[in-house]
């Protein structure tokens, strides 16, 4: 499991967001980390997930996007998303997020 950050995500030049590339994750087991963020409220509006499906020769991502304003509820959330991926065997050791 590696992450990075990046200061401008594809799209909107105006958000930042925080990639997880999930090494070694299967499809079933993406789907089951995607049904979980998707029910819990850490992750609602105004932040949004953006998701990339583990393929032949690419690891899933997960991405988590959000306006500087939304940085300390961004940090928060991806501490949430620590522990989800720990239930499925995926350890985080270390994040940074952009500006804090």
């Amino acid at each position: 499991m590696t992450q990075s950050d990046s200061s401008s995500p594809p799209g909107d030049p105006g958000v930042q967001g925080i990639a997880f590339t999930l090494e070694g994750v299967d499809g079933p087991t993406f789907t089951q980390i995607l049904r979980d963020l998707r029910t819990d409220p850490a992750f609602a509006r105004p932040l949004q997930v953006q998701a990339q499906e583990p393929r032949p020769g690419h690891s899933a991502r997960l991405t988590l996007v959000f306006r500087p304003a939304d940085r300390e509820r961004a940090a928060q959330a991806t501490q949430r998303l620590k522990t989800v991926l720990l239930r499925f065997g995926i350890q985080v050791d270390t994040v940074h997020v952009p500006g804090v």
